[in-house]
């Protein structure tokens, strides 16, 4: 039977600060925080503020050591995704399981390539999110991971393991029957609703208030859907509703990440989002001309830094 009992977290943004903070507070010597010796400082010295309270993890350097992670959460920008898939290397044993809570529908294939499948589950973060300003972080407690094989109606020895984990730890999460609709339907929502309020400077509010907000990310969304049915995702035609739903149940006020990273003038994760569309689009042969606007757009805020 596969054991949980140490696990690793790369990266601290707004994602991977929320179980860094649960898992801490759940067992604090067997949850180790990866970094580079740049942020090992800056986290020394700063700390984490997390819903008004500063957190002090457990940090440990990409380099030889003795600490072996049975589970392994990625949680970086998909920029840093490779020096992640490295640094990871040492901690690894035979039975590591690894999750990645990245935006896209790419991490699990690219970390796959490196460690083979049978280290990578599928995984994501269904939820509100969280705000970060500078090292503060903002969470109202509403969220989930989603893991799983790419088909669960039966449960791997390696969920399994993961759910007991989770169950122990008192972390929220879901094992849908159909991971890949799951995964694809978050993408779908994320390609409409991210690259929208980035280039219209919008929180939910404004597409719950204007119809025509809605528009501009129900047009990227329908050219994700368009591959969705090529690439064989099941009930495609119960996505949209979904996000429309989502959108309007969010709390108004909240940003979504890509508007954050624009208002704080960081690097977006465009080319996972509206770029993967786009890639898609060339390998099927559909056309995709609302996201490959965007990403120019995006691109475009992203150089000019405003």
């Amino acid at each position: 039977m596969i054991d949980i009992t140490n696990v690793v977290i790369v990266g601290l943004g707004a994602i991977g600060s929320i179980y860094a903070m649960k898992l801490s507070d759940f067992d604090p010597k067997r949850v180790h925080i990866l970094v580079d010796s740049k942020r090992l400082k800056r986290y020394a010295d700063n700390g984490i503020i997390f819903n008004g309270h500063r957190h002090e993890f457990h940090y440990v350097l990409p380099e030889p050591n003795q600490v072996k992670a049975d589970l392994i959460l990625v949680a970086t920008k998909s920029d840093a995704l490779q020096s992640a898939i490295t640094a990871i290397s040492d901690f690894m044993h035979e039975n590591t399981i690894i999750l990645s809570l990245l935006n896209g529908i790419t991490s699990e294939k690219q970390i796959a390539e490196v460690y083979g499948w049978d280290k990578v589950l599928y995984a994501s973060f269904l939820g509100h999110g969280s705000t970060r300003v500078g090292n503060s972080i903002t969470f109202d407690g509403v969220g989930r991971i989603v893991i799983g094989e790419a088909n669960n109606r039966i449960i791997s020895q390696r969920v399994e393991a993961v759910s007991r984990f989770f169950d122990r730890a008192k972390i929220a999460y879901e094992v849908p029957e159909d991971m890949l609709f799951t995964l694809w339907r978050k993408f779908v929502l994320n390609v409409g609703v991210n690259q929208a309020s980035a280039v219209l400077r919008a929180n939910y509010g404004a597409f719950q208030r204007s119809e025509m907000a809605r528009d501009v990310a129900v047009e990227l969304m329908n050219e994700a859907l368009l591959i969705a049915r090529q690439v064989g995702i099941n009930t495609v035609e119960n996505i949209l509703p979904w996000c429309l739903e989502f959108i309007r149940t969010t709390p108004p006020e909240f940003k979504s990440s890509m508007l954050q990273d624009i208002e704080a003038r960081n690097k977006t994760e465009v080319d996972i989002l509206g770029g993967t569309v786009c890639n898609l689009g060339l390998e099927y042969g559909i056309a995709t001309p609302q996201n490959a606007a965007f990403v120019k757009l995006i691109k475009a805020l992203e150089e000019i830094g405003v």
